[in-house]
């Protein structure tokens, strides 16, 4: 389908975009049949800097293409951004993307919104794990994932071009699989330690999250997100008090620094 052989494929090209060095090969041996030692002024780095093999190869050519898109995602959009350039700043072949990525730009947009969720996911996740009290650190993960929401690169990528890229389907299934299931944790928790009223868990985890989701796409639509934030911090504040239980102290709705 492609003109490219599967080694080309998974190639990740040299920072010049030119053709690869394959000089070493022609090198001259030393003493004893050995190698003569590196010389720094030879384009190539030493071979113990370059992939060995060739699953090494893949997940060099992975990661730079993942890299690239991206920055590219985040800095103009997908709309925005064509295959051309993504290869190009990722230093592969136009093959490369679509071995590694056969559904084109749509599929390697949602290899970068996966990656980026999960992130999002594990930083909700260690400031979720600071406090010691079970409410707090309910409230310590909500703030965190709105912190994180804030950010443009969240902003654009998950929040703005997701759903309208993926398809709230996909996008929401993607946001449950990395989401719902640390929200669910933190409040068993809180439930367990009397910090929260007993209920179900996951419809209270479905609903607290779909509060959050449209937390955090007002905070990314708004024309003044610092001040979006603030608001939607405390909004959903309200709504955990709610949920309090006898176990925690009287309700503090101060405004975070």
């Amino acid at each position: 389908m492609y003109a490219f052989s599967h080694t080309d494929s998974t190639y990740v090209k040299p920072p010049g975009g030119g053709a690869a060095d394959r000089s070493d090969a022609a090198q001259p041996t030393g003493d004893h049949g050995l190698p003569p030692p590196h010389d720094p002024s030879r384009k190539n780095p030493p071979p113990q800097d370059r992939p060995r093999t060739k699953a090494a190869q893949r997940e060099a050519t992975t990661a730079a293409l993942l890299k690239a898109a991206r920055e590219l995602f985040a800095e103009r959009g997908y709309a925005a951004v064509g295959t051309e350039e993504i290869v190009q700043r990722a230093g592969v072949t136009r093959g490369a993307l679509y071995h590694h990525f056969r559904g084109g730009k749509e599929e390697l947009f949602r290899a970068v919104l996966v990656q980026l969720s999960a992130e999002t996911v594990r930083q909700v996740a260690r400031a979720a794990t600071v406090p010691d009290d079970p409410w707090e650190a309910l409230e310590a993960g909500a703030d965190a994932l709105l912190d994180a929401c804030a950010t443009p690169e969240v902003q654009r990528i998950v929040l703005v071009d997701g759903p309208s890229v993926l398809g709230w389907d996909l996008w929401r299934a993607i946001d449950s699989d990395y989401g719902l299931g640390l929200l669910e944790q933190a409040l068993e928790r809180a439930m367990a330690a009397g910090a929260a009223l007993p209920a179900s868990t996951t419809a209270v985890a479905h609903v607290l999250a779909g509060a959050l989701d449209e937390a955090a796409m007002v905070v990314a639509r708004a024309e003044d997100p610092a001040a979006a934030r603030a608001e939607m911090g405390q909004t959903v504040r309200r709504l955990l008090e709610g949920l309090r239980g006898p176990a925690t102290s009287a309700p503090h709705l101060k405004e975070r620094p």
